[in-house]
């Protein structure tokens, strides 16, 4: 079976494609994302960030204890105050207490895996380490809506749409409460939202992503 690429290659795969102009603008917009999706992290518990990259969704996180993990290390870019390990996502009930978190989030991580079987087992993996009552929030791009573009980065292994987030959820043990089919733009290299205050207006105009929304955003429950 053919895995994705190790840290080293996913660092120099990320160097290339993000100057810092881009990574500076990427944090302004999940500054805002983050602002939109606090209606469904529980503040009062710890929260985790799966694939958290530089950190743009966990470093706006307010909550009891922040989490973060990586297949690279990326502590460096990470605020003081969260805690970080570099781990495969599909190890982590191997390396954190299992039962602990009340939000587990991943967004644009999916993909890179190697087939839709660890899809699913990632999704298993998240209900593990999901206290009873906990939710996953998935951001994701949808290939339904992204069309070919989709593949127009060469670490995109698996083509999910809202319908396959749904599915694998449910093979995974989880509850859909949330589902929006479009949500964000495929990238922060489109043209809009670019600011931080378009990303505002954009995200309290739901009409708008009918037109601009080609990644989904999932939010599921590890049932009581």
């Amino acid at each position: 079976m053919t895995r994705p690429p190790d840290g080293a290659i996913l660092g120099d795969i990320y160097d290339a494609r993000f100057g810092d102009r881009e990574r500076r603008t990427k944090s302004q917009i999940w500054a805002q994302v983050v602002r939109y999706l606090g209606r469904f992290i529980d503040a009062d518990r710890p929260v985790l960030d799966v694939a958290c990259d530089a950190g743009y969704f966990i470093r706006h996180v307010h909550a009891a204890e922040r989490w973060a993990t990586d297949i690279r290390d990326v502590s460096a870019d990470l605020p003081s105050g969260v805690r970080f390990l570099q781990a495969d996502g599909l190890e982590l009930r191997h390396a954190l207490p299992n039962g602990h978190f009340g939000t587990v989030f991943m967004s644009n991580y999916l993909e890179h895996l190697a087939s839709s079987n660890e899809v699913v087992q990632q999704l298993r993996v998240a209900r593990d380490l999901l206290a009873p009552g906990g939710r996953l929030i998935v951001v994701q791009p949808n290939i339904r809506l992204t069309g070919p573009a989709y593949w127009d980065f060469i670490d995109h292994h698996v083509p999910l749409t809202e319908r396959s987030l749904v599915e694998a959820g449910d093979l995974a043990g989880l509850r859909t409460v949330r589902l929006v089919t479009r949500f964000l733009p495929y990238t922060t290299k489109s043209r809009l939202p670019q600011t931080s205050g378009l990303v505002r207006l954009y995200l309290a105009l739901p009409l708008v992503w009918r037109l601009l929304g080609k990644q989904t955003l999932y939010v599921a429950e590890r049932p009581a």
